[in-house]
Protein backbone atom coordinates (compact mmCIF):
# COMPACT_ATOMS: atom_id res chain seq x y z
CA UNK A 1 0.00 0.00 0.00
CA UNK A 2 1.47 3.30 -0.99
CA UNK A 3 2.11 5.84 2.16
CA UNK A 4 1.04 9.27 2.54
CA UNK A 5 3.38 12.20 2.53
CA UNK A 6 2.83 12.87 6.11
CA UNK A 7 3.01 9.08 6.96
CA UNK A 8 7.07 9.15 6.89
CA UNK A 9 7.22 12.99 7.65
CA UNK A 10 5.84 13.14 10.56
CA UNK A 11 7.84 11.88 13.42
CA UNK A 12 7.62 11.91 17.11
CA UNK A 13 9.85 14.64 16.92
CA UNK A 14 8.42 16.57 14.51
CA UNK A 15 4.91 16.10 16.33
CA UNK A 16 6.81 17.93 19.32
CA UNK A 17 7.74 20.96 17.06
CA UNK A 18 4.64 21.34 16.25
CA UNK A 19 3.39 21.39 19.63
CA UNK A 20 6.15 23.81 21.11
CA UNK A 21 4.70 25.73 17.96
CA UNK A 22 1.48 25.54 18.76
CA UNK A 23 0.59 23.61 15.49
CA UNK A 24 -0.26 20.24 16.80
CA UNK A 25 -3.89 20.59 16.71
CA UNK A 26 -3.47 20.71 12.59
CA UNK A 27 -2.11 17.73 12.19
CA UNK A 28 -3.02 15.68 15.54
CA UNK A 29 -5.97 13.45 13.37
CA UNK A 30 -3.87 13.82 10.22
CA UNK A 31 -4.22 10.01 8.55
CA UNK A 32 -2.18 10.81 5.31
CA UNK A 33 -2.87 11.48 2.05
CA UNK A 34 -3.04 7.83 0.79
CA UNK A 35 -3.59 9.40 -3.09
CA UNK A 36 -0.24 10.91 -2.93
CA UNK A 37 1.06 7.44 -3.54
CA UNK A 38 1.29 7.80 -7.53
CA UNK A 39 1.71 9.92 -9.81
CA UNK A 40 -1.45 11.47 -12.02
CA UNK A 41 -1.53 13.10 -14.52
CA UNK A 42 -0.76 16.81 -12.76
CA UNK A 43 2.47 15.29 -11.75
CA UNK A 44 3.85 13.60 -14.63
CA UNK A 45 2.98 16.61 -16.87
CA UNK A 46 5.19 19.32 -14.44
CA UNK A 47 8.09 16.71 -13.95
CA UNK A 48 8.11 16.58 -18.15
CA UNK A 49 8.65 20.30 -17.89
CA UNK A 50 11.50 19.79 -15.73
CA UNK A 51 15.18 21.04 -16.57
CA UNK A 52 16.63 20.55 -13.19
CA UNK A 53 15.89 19.38 -9.47
CA UNK A 54 16.92 18.93 -6.24
CA UNK A 55 17.77 15.36 -4.37
CA UNK A 56 18.85 14.65 -0.65
CA UNK A 57 20.88 11.48 0.28
CA UNK A 58 21.89 10.55 3.92
CA UNK A 59 25.57 8.97 4.11
CA UNK A 60 26.30 5.86 6.58
CA UNK A 61 27.29 8.61 9.15
CA UNK A 62 24.17 10.39 9.38
CA UNK A 63 24.84 13.26 7.26
CA UNK A 64 22.54 14.86 5.05
CA UNK A 65 23.32 15.99 1.18
CA UNK A 66 21.55 17.70 -0.83
CA UNK A 67 22.96 17.56 -4.82
CA UNK A 68 21.39 19.86 -7.83
CA UNK A 69 20.82 17.67 -10.77
CA UNK A 70 19.76 19.01 -14.31
CA UNK A 71 19.91 18.22 -17.89
CA UNK A 72 17.26 18.99 -20.76
CA UNK A 73 13.72 19.66 -20.06
CA UNK A 74 12.49 16.24 -19.66
CA UNK A 75 15.62 14.29 -18.70
CA UNK A 76 13.73 13.62 -15.35
CA UNK A 77 11.38 10.63 -16.78
CA UNK A 78 8.63 9.41 -16.04
CA UNK A 79 8.41 5.13 -16.47
CA UNK A 80 5.42 4.54 -15.08
CA UNK A 81 2.78 6.17 -12.18
CA UNK A 82 5.84 5.26 -9.44
CA UNK A 83 9.12 4.89 -11.15
CA UNK A 84 11.19 7.88 -12.33
CA UNK A 85 14.70 7.61 -14.13
CA UNK A 86 17.57 10.25 -15.23
CA UNK A 87 20.60 9.53 -16.50
CA UNK A 88 23.92 10.90 -14.31
CA UNK A 89 25.83 12.93 -16.44
CA UNK A 90 29.77 13.31 -15.36
CA UNK A 91 30.15 16.17 -13.06
CA UNK A 92 33.03 17.38 -10.33
CA UNK A 93 33.40 13.58 -9.77
CA UNK A 94 33.00 13.28 -6.20
CA UNK A 95 30.23 10.99 -6.19
CA UNK A 96 28.71 12.10 -2.90
CA UNK A 97 25.05 11.12 -3.92
CA UNK A 98 26.25 7.65 -5.56
CA UNK A 99 28.05 6.82 -2.74
CA UNK A 100 25.46 7.57 -0.41
CA UNK A 101 22.94 6.20 -2.20
CA UNK A 102 24.69 2.46 -2.23
CA UNK A 103 24.39 2.56 1.78
CA UNK A 104 21.28 4.08 2.26
CA UNK A 105 18.46 4.04 -0.34
CA UNK A 106 16.22 6.43 0.65
CA UNK A 107 15.98 10.07 -1.07
CA UNK A 108 13.98 13.19 -0.85
CA UNK A 109 13.58 15.31 -4.37
CA UNK A 110 12.83 18.88 -4.70
CA UNK A 111 10.95 20.13 -7.96
CA UNK A 112 10.87 23.51 -8.32
CA UNK A 113 9.05 25.50 -11.30
CA UNK A 114 9.93 29.42 -9.82
CA UNK A 115 7.74 30.82 -12.71
CA UNK A 116 4.62 29.83 -11.29
CA UNK A 117 5.81 29.14 -7.80
CA UNK A 118 5.02 25.40 -7.91
CA UNK A 119 7.36 23.08 -5.51
CA UNK A 120 6.74 19.07 -5.83
CA UNK A 121 8.44 16.90 -3.22
CA UNK A 122 9.38 13.48 -3.32
CA UNK A 123 10.04 10.83 -0.87
CA UNK A 124 11.68 7.89 -2.40
CA UNK A 125 14.36 5.06 -2.71
CA UNK A 126 17.01 5.45 -5.31
CA UNK A 127 19.03 2.78 -6.87
CA UNK A 128 22.01 2.95 -9.45
CA UNK A 129 21.49 1.25 -12.94
CA UNK A 130 25.30 0.08 -15.27
CA UNK A 131 25.08 2.01 -18.62
CA UNK A 132 24.96 -1.67 -19.92
CA UNK A 133 22.57 -3.66 -17.70
CA UNK A 134 19.08 -1.94 -18.66
CA UNK A 135 18.91 -1.58 -22.37
CA UNK A 136 15.27 -0.69 -21.93
CA UNK A 137 15.98 1.94 -19.39
CA UNK A 138 18.75 3.15 -21.72
CA UNK A 139 16.97 3.75 -24.69
CA UNK A 140 14.06 5.26 -22.24
CA UNK A 141 16.27 7.48 -20.55
CA UNK A 142 19.36 8.41 -22.56
CA UNK A 143 19.24 11.64 -24.73
CA UNK A 144 22.64 11.51 -27.11
CA UNK A 145 21.87 15.37 -28.56
CA UNK A 146 22.34 16.78 -25.13
CA UNK A 147 26.40 16.04 -25.52
CA UNK A 148 27.32 15.64 -21.87
CA UNK A 149 28.68 12.15 -20.50
CA UNK A 150 26.92 9.65 -18.88
CA UNK A 151 28.24 7.51 -16.36
CA UNK A 152 25.01 5.06 -14.83
CA UNK A 153 21.47 6.14 -14.55
CA UNK A 154 19.27 6.37 -11.15
CA UNK A 155 16.13 4.65 -10.67
CA UNK A 156 13.73 6.08 -8.35
CA UNK A 157 10.67 4.30 -6.84
CA UNK A 158 8.03 6.60 -5.32
CA UNK A 159 7.32 6.49 -1.60
CA UNK A 160 4.93 8.92 -1.44
CA UNK A 161 4.33 13.28 -2.81
CA UNK A 162 3.26 16.46 -2.00
CA UNK A 163 2.62 19.96 -3.29
CA UNK A 164 4.15 22.55 -1.36
CA UNK A 165 2.29 26.06 -1.06
CA UNK A 166 3.77 28.83 -3.29
CA UNK A 167 4.73 31.46 -0.25
CA UNK A 168 8.18 32.46 -0.19
CA UNK A 169 8.98 31.25 -3.82
CA UNK A 170 10.38 34.08 -4.89
CA UNK A 171 9.75 33.74 -9.06
CA UNK A 172 12.62 33.37 -11.19
CA UNK A 173 13.16 32.68 -15.21
CA UNK A 174 15.36 30.68 -17.44
CA UNK A 175 16.74 32.65 -20.36
CA UNK A 176 14.69 30.77 -22.17
CA UNK A 177 12.05 31.90 -20.60
CA UNK A 178 12.82 35.40 -20.60
CA UNK A 179 13.41 35.11 -24.24
CA UNK A 180 9.65 33.60 -25.18
CA UNK A 181 8.30 36.00 -22.58
CA UNK A 182 9.75 39.16 -24.31
CA UNK A 183 9.18 37.77 -27.93
CA UNK A 184 6.43 40.00 -29.02
CA UNK A 185 8.67 42.91 -27.44
CA UNK A 186 11.30 42.31 -29.94
CA UNK A 187 8.65 41.83 -32.55
CA UNK A 188 7.09 45.30 -32.38
CA UNK A 189 10.94 46.63 -31.69
CA UNK A 190 12.36 45.11 -34.74
CA UNK A 191 9.20 46.55 -36.55
CA UNK A 192 9.19 50.17 -35.09
CA UNK A 193 13.39 49.88 -36.84
CA UNK A 194 12.32 48.91 -40.32
CA UNK A 195 9.56 51.63 -40.56
CA UNK A 196 12.20 53.91 -38.91
CA UNK A 197 14.89 52.84 -41.70
CA UNK A 198 11.56 53.40 -44.55
CA UNK A 199 11.01 57.08 -42.75
CA UNK A 200 14.63 57.67 -42.88
CA UNK A 201 15.14 57.03 -46.65
CA UNK A 202 12.31 58.61 -47.75
CA UNK A 203 13.57 61.38 -46.12
CA UNK A 204 17.00 61.42 -47.74
CA UNK A 205 15.51 60.89 -50.93
CA UNK A 206 14.23 64.33 -50.19
CA UNK A 207 15.67 67.62 -51.07
CA UNK A 208 15.97 69.58 -47.68
CA UNK A 209 18.51 72.30 -49.07
CA UNK A 210 16.87 75.61 -47.27
CA UNK A 211 15.73 78.31 -49.80
CA UNK A 212 18.38 81.25 -50.47
CA UNK A 213 17.59 84.48 -49.21
CA UNK A 214 15.38 86.81 -51.17
CA UNK A 215 13.96 83.17 -53.02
Amino acid sequence: MPYGFMDIAITPSVRRAQAEMGADHLWSGFAGHREFGLFGPREQEFIARRDSFYMASVSETGWPYVQHRGGPAGFLKVLDDRTLAFADYRGNRQYITTGNVAAEDRVCLFLMDYPRKARLKIYATAETVALDADPDLSAAVADEAYGARVERFFRIHLKAFDWNCPQHIVPRFTEAEVAAGTQILRDRLAALETENQHLRARLDGRDMTPLAEGS
